[in-house]
């Protein structure tokens, strides 16, 4: 059975208390479905290629097409909350 998106959120809000631990804001405790990885949590482009990965090797251990998350018409999205990463894995997932 395929996780739900709640469970996707569990799952990389643990990742990105990890990913974060080591920068200068302490987010542990703080990160929601709403939490926005740029305007939150301060990331920069590199930060999402590597969150990408991390997401690919530990979560998914697969390969995802994020440029369907990442992209909208063309261009790269503003900024990206935890819970539409979530809802983009398990769509993943239901196939």
């Amino acid at each position: 059975m395929p996780l739900s998106s709640d469970d996707y959120t569990r799952q990389l809000i643990t990742l990105l208390e990890d990913f974060t631990q080591d920068w200068d804001h302490d987010y542990r405790g703080s990160m929601r479905r709403d939490t926005r990885l740029f305007a939150d949590l301060a990331f920069e482009s590199i930060d999402i290629i590597q969150l990408v990965v991390a997401i690919q090797e530990e979560v998914l251990r697969a390969k995802a097409p994020f440029e369907k998350l990442l992209m909208r018409e063309g261009r790269y999205v503003d900024d990206l909350s935890i819970g539409q990463i979530a809802d983009f894995l398990a769509a993943q997932a239901a196939g």
